[in-house]
Order: structure tokens, then C-alpha cells, then sequence
């Protein structure tokens, strides 16, 4: 047995030990778990999964030539436009501009979080009587399209906000600003992700899917008010976009660094499945793992230590190390020629075991959706986020335990796009069209 061989070998011992491993997953037993916890989720009944209705339909289209103010707050950023659609659909997007999202450096109050943002869109707040808000944390989304934030995620440090019915509030903060009143619509990322992939795709789909992973995962699907049973809709021949809130689902056990990395977060307990495979955690959860596997004899005895004095590591420094184990950024320079290849390997199947966690998210709500039986009409699923895009090696290794999984007996198809810009021209379609 060679060097290399050798250390795979132990390297997937080790994280088997620590119930780290991605073999220890299974796609059925995990995606009917995933499955069923939707189907509580949409009865009120108690699920990890909020399966939140969003009163957003999708058959719409949006007025043309009729600008729209769009904000997107999600993960650490803050973005405000303004948006218009050409005579012939296309999307423009004008006069953006990009902050730090409040409550992420340090803690803020809820009056200041309002006229904080109050401030940020005021260079656009006039264009438009209608605002499409793509607010990227869990809320309570009403029948008029306002919402109350059930709390925050992502490591925002805004207790405060919590319980506020965010657009009234907005308002109020415009209205104490000297603007008029606005028709605010507030919605998810994954539902404008999914909003824009349905309004700007070229061809023909059999069902659409939001899906998000970047620094938090969620995805949203389109589901019959019928099937709602806990907004009363019996016989209803409606549909409407639901979001998941899949990153709080807690189906999937976990391993003994996905624990210890939870305990040190703000919300200990809560949105586990997202604290394994999203940008906001994976670098951290890597710091985890080397730590334990420098407990374990597979890494350098003084490793821990000099992670303790090396500051938090972010999920594109491990993405750079794949790229480039041997100079590719800091995590390249921090292991000697004796754990580089070790290192590499955890993080590989790190990666790997987010790859297929995503995938049996995509998996459960493909099914869920009812689409993609038809070879000509595949799933749309519209994808969006800086992990997804930018971890290596990642994107494609969801495509396979999709297929995988997807392509025999269930008989599902499906199809990826990318659209640029898409929770901003989402936002903009909700904003126009409800």
C-alpha cells in the first residue's frame, strides 16, 4: 500500500468515527425523511421545515416599462436597485447600490435597523411606488404580502427585529424620512430565484425550483393551495410558491464536529442542516475537523494550536486550497509537506458530504413538485449563491448524486440555469405583479 493510498485509508476511518462521512447518508431513507417532514411542515403540524406560503403565484407577468425599487438583503450584503423591463421583457437594472447588511459587524436595535435601510435606499425610494423586498431570513409571510420576521440567521445580530412586520416598519422609517407610503411585497431569495428562472428561461419546464447556497441554503417550490392544509384552501385551483426553509431541516444526523461547531454559533440548535453544507460555516467547519483530526494523530500535534492563533477561516479559503493545495492562499502555506495531503483530503470530503446533503434537498423537492416525468419538460432548477458557484468541484458533484438518485426508478429530469442578477429581477417580478 503507497503513501497516498494509506492516508485515504485513514482519513475516511477517522471521519466514519466521527460520523462525518458522506457514505454514511443514504439518498432514500434520508430524502423520505426530508419528504415527509415537508408534508407536516405544510399542515402545521410540527416539522423542522416551516414550508412557509408565500402568496406569490407565478403565472403573472410583469408590467413593462414601469420601474420597481428593488432590495435584496441576504447572508452579509445589502443591495438596493431600481428595476424596469423593456417592451420586450428583458430585465434592466439601474442605479445599484451595495451595503453591509445591518447587524452584521455588531449588534443593532430594531429602530436603528429600519432607518439604517431607510438611509440606504433612499437614493432610489422615488422612483417607484412599489417596492419587491427579497428578504433572505425566515418570516411569516400575510396574505397582503408583508411579513413578520420569525428571526434571524446568518449570524445577524438583530434580536430586536424579530417579531417586526418588516415592511410597516420600512414604512414607517420612509414615512419619518419625508417619503410617501410604498407598496412593499416581501419575499424570500429562493422564491425571487425561482420567480426569475420561470419569467426569463427558453424553453418549456415541468415545474420550477429556487435554490440557494451561498452563505445559508433554502429553496422554494411551486405547490397547489389544495396541498396547504394549514391555510385552509381545500378545492382551491390556486398554486402558489412555497418557501422550504430546508436549511433548519433536522432529518439528517449529525457528526461530532457539525455538533461542536453549532455549540459555538448564536442560535446553538438551530438551522443544523445549513451549518453543514453552506459558505457561512464550511470554513469554520473545516477549522473543526482539522482540529479533531490533529487530536486523533492524523494531523500534526502543534496543528491545533497555531489554528487557535490563526483567526477564523472563511469557505473561500478552503475553496482555494482545493484549487491549489500547494499555493493556493493560506490554508496552502499553514500545513507542511507532512499533512497538505491529509488536509486536502478533509476538506474534499468535506465538500463531498455537502454536495450530497444538497442533493438530497434538490431531490426531495423535485419529487414533491410533481414535475420532471416528462423527458421534454424537465424541473427548472434556478440556482444561485457563492458556494454553489465557487466552492470547486462542488456544483458537479450535486449533478451526480442527482442523477444518481433522480435518473432510475424515480424517472425525474432535470436542468440547471444560472440567471444574472436573479433575486434582483425576482424581486422586481414580485414587485410588479402582486
Amino acid at each position: 500500500m503507497d503513501r497516498i493510498e494509506a492516508t485515504e485509508l485513514a482519513v475516511d476511518d477517522f471521519l466514519r468515527s466521527q460520523g462525518m462521512h458522506a457514505e454514511a447518508l443514504d439518498m432514500e431513507a434520508s430524502c423520505g425523511e426530508f419528504l415527509a417532514e415537508m408534508e407536516r411542515g405544510l399542515f402545521g403540524e410540527p416539522s423542522s421545515l416551516r414550508m412557509i406560503p408565500t402568496y406569490v403565484e407565478v403565472d403573472g407577468d410583469a408590467a413593462r416599462e414601469l420601474p420597481v425599487v428593488v432590495i435584496d438583503a441576504g447572508g452579509t450584503n445589502f443591495r438596493v436597485a431600481t428595476v424596469r423591463f423593456t417592451a420586450e421583457g428583458q430585465p434592466v437594472v439601474e442605479r445599484l447600490s451595495r451595503f453591509e447588511m445591518p447587524g452584521v459587524r455588531e449588534p443593532i436595535g430594531a429602530t436603528a435597523f429600519f432607518e439604517r435601510i431607510a438611509l440606504f435606499v433612499e437614493r432610489n425610494i422615488e422612483d417607484s411606488d412599489r417596492v419587491g423586498f427579497c428578504f433572505s431570513y425566515p418570516s411569516e409571510i400575510f396574505p397582503n404580502h408583508d411579513g413578520r420576521l420569525l428571526r434571524f440567521c446568518k449570524e445577524v445580530r438583530a434580536k430586536e427585529v424579530e417579531g417586526q412586520i418588516i415592511g410597516q416598519r420600512l414604512n414607517a422609517a420612509l414615512a419619518a424620512a419625508g417619503h410617501d407610503r410604498k407598496r412593499i411585497v416581501l419575499l424570500n431569495d429562493t422564491v425571487a430565484t425561482l420567480l426569475a428562472g420561470k419569467s426569463l428561461s427558453t424553453r418549456g419546464y415541468g415545474g420550477y425550483v429556487g435554490f440557494i447556497l451561498g452563505t445559508g441554503t433554502n429553496c422554494s417550490y411551486i405547490e397547489p393551495d389544495r396541498n396547504i392544509g394549514k391555510i385552509g384552501s381545500v378545492g382551491s385551483e390556486r398554486q402558489q410558491i412555497i418557501n422550504v426553509e430546508s436549511g433548519s431541516f433536522a432529518g439528517i444526523r449529525r457528526g461530532s464536529v457539525d455538533l461542536r461547531l453549532d455549540e459555538g454559533t448564536t442560535d446553538p440548535g438551530e438551522y443544523t442542516f445549513e451549518k453543514m453544507i453552506s459558505g457561512g460555516y464550511l470554513g469554520e467547519l473545516a477549522r473543526e475537523l482539522f482540529v479533531s483530526a490533529a487530536q486523533a494523530g492524523l494531523l500534526s500535534a502543534g496543528l491545533a494550536g497555531r489554528l487557535a492563533e490563526a483567526g477564523r477561516i472563511e469557505t473561500p479559503e478552503i475553496g482555494a486550497f482545493l484549487a491549489s493545495p500547494s499555493s493556493g492562499g493560506r490554508l496552502a502555506r499553514f500545513f507542511d509537506a507532512g499533512d497538505r495531503l491529509a488536509a486536502y483530503l478533509l476538506v474534499d470530503r468535506l465538500v463531498e458530504r455537502a454536495a450530497k446533503l444538497s442533493a438530497i434537498n434538490l431531490s426531495s423537492v423535485i419529487l414533491k413538485s410533481g414535475g420532471g416525468k416528462d423527458p421534454m419538460l424537465p424541473v427548472c432548477i434556478t440556482a444561485e449563491g457563492s458556494t454553489f458557484y465557487g466552492l470547486p468541484t462542488l456544483r458537479e458533484r450535486i449533478d451526480f448524486y442527482l442523477r444518481g438518485y433522480l435518473a432510475g426508478e424515480k424517472r425525474r429530469r432535470y436542468e440547471f440555469v444560472r440567471i444574472e442578477n436573479a433575486t434582483l429581477i425576482g424581486a422586481a417580478i414580485a414587485g410588479l405583479t402582486n
